[in-house]
């Protein structure tokens, strides 16, 4: 089948593998429902804080490879076609594929439409989206470990990466002469867009920030 056939079918497969609820069912295997104790959120940061570190990074991981998952696949499928071949259609199908995992961890559709943040999740598609998102990707995690490591709030760090995720990416873009306003502009809006949906999913904690009561993360 053409490659966009397949995109398109990765679509909604994305979206179902994003709904996964990691969070909630790591929480539950360990007797706890997250929805109810600590945030209320089913994301690493409260299943962490309820359960320990080591249950913080088993839910990042678990969620950020449901958004790389996908992506690795899209990716594979988008690189059977030579570069120059590449359209601007080819490009949005492909970032529809992680488009929907991260809506899938946001609004699952086994949670009633609810979910997390989509922090670990977008980080999981920017690294999947060989090679235009890989290194902002990184450069988006590393500004999230600076920033947590200043400040002790996951939620600084976070917006602080999603942030830097487009800044990084149009950067590079610039630096390798990407044609970012043309055939690759999709990758441009979506990486402003998953920063903006971040930082827009963080408005609870940003009002707590502002009033001196957002919960740091503890060291042990």
């Amino acid at each position: 089948m053409p490659e966009k056939v397949w995109l398109t079918i990765l679509i909604p497969f994305a979206y179902l593998v994003g709904s996964i609820p990691f969070g909630l069912i790591v929480g539950r295997w360990r007797g706890v429902d997250p929805r109810t104790a600590g945030s209320g959120n089913i994301g690493a940061t409260n299943v962490g804080r309820l359960l320990g570190r080591r249950y913080f990074f088993l839910v990042f991981t678990l969620d950020l490879l449901k958004g790389m998952g996908p992506m690795l696949a899209a990716s594979a499928i988008v690189h059977r076609v030579p570069g120059p071949s590449r359209d601007a259609g080819l490009h949005l199908l492909w970032l529809l594929v992680g488009f929907a995992a991260v809506l899938g961890h946001m609004f699952s559709a086994f949670l009633k439409f609810s979910g997390g943040k989509g922090v670990a999740t977008s980080l999981g598609v920017a690294l999947g989206l060989v090679p235009y998102f890989t290194l902002p990707g990184l450069v988006s995690a590393a500004v999230f470990v600076a920033a947590f490591a200043a400040t002790r709030y996951v939620s600084v760090g976070s917006m602080a990466g999603a942030c830097a995720f487009p800044v990084a990416y149009l950067a590079l873009g610039t630096a390798r002469g990407w044609d970012m306003t043309g055939d690759q502009l999709p990758l441009t809006i979506f990486a402003v867009l998953i920063a903006a949906m971040i930082v827009y999913k963080h408005r609870g904690n940003i009002a707590r920030l502002r009033a001196g009561t957002e919960s740091r993360f503890a060291r042990t």
